[in-house]
């Protein structure tokens, strides 16, 4: 996946994950062609590319923040950046948008390659809190146990009932 601008190639070294290929502009390719090929509104100076396989390897450590068809990749990108501060890894359903996509990467601000990623039926045990919207007990009452899964449902659907009624108890 490719990964554009200084800022997230900066991040990625920085988690000790080199590129396979760096393009910077001016040394390795034109502007202009880096340019045309960008997804930005203002082309990146740099272009790296980087190996899925070299992205942290999934660990159901304490908090985990499972995403149940979280389709809007900004969106995706933005909750890998909140699990990064609370040092979460996270879990994606079928349905989740890419998180190596380019908005993905950009809402992630470099956290993709600090948050361990894995699949939703990874996450194992754990005492399971619904986040919902104006439903269940506020978040602050809710008592955390030592492994939570923090399960989050689709922009619009939210969680299905039977995801909902899978989890330990719901709060918003």
């Amino acid at each position: 996946f490719a990964c554009e601008g200084e800022d997230l190639v900066d991040a990625a070294v920085a988690a000790g994950i080199e590129p396979v290929d760096l393009l910077v502009a001016g040394e390795d390719v034109e502007p202009e062609l880096l340019g045309s090929v960008s997804t930005l509104a203002h082309p990146p100076r740099v272009v790296g590319v980087f190996r899925r396989a070299d992205l942290p390897s999934w660990v159901a450590g304490p908090a985990v923040l499972a995403l149940w068809h979280v389709a809007d990749p900004g969106n995706v990108g933005t909750l890998i950046r909140t699990a990064d501060a609370f040092g979460a890894s996270v879990a994606l359903s079928e349905g989740c948008a890419d998180p190596t996509g380019p908005k993905a990467l950009r809402g992630s601000a470099g956290a993709i390659f600090r948050v361990p990623l894995g699949r939703y039926g990874q996450v194992g045990e754990g005492w399971r809190v619904a986040l919902t919207a104006h439903e269940g007990e506020p978040l602050d009452r809710v008592e955390l146990a030592e492994r939570t899964v923090f399960v989050l449902g689709a922009e619009r659907e939210g969680l299905p009932d039977d995801v909902a009624a899978s989890c330990d108890v719901a709060a918003s």
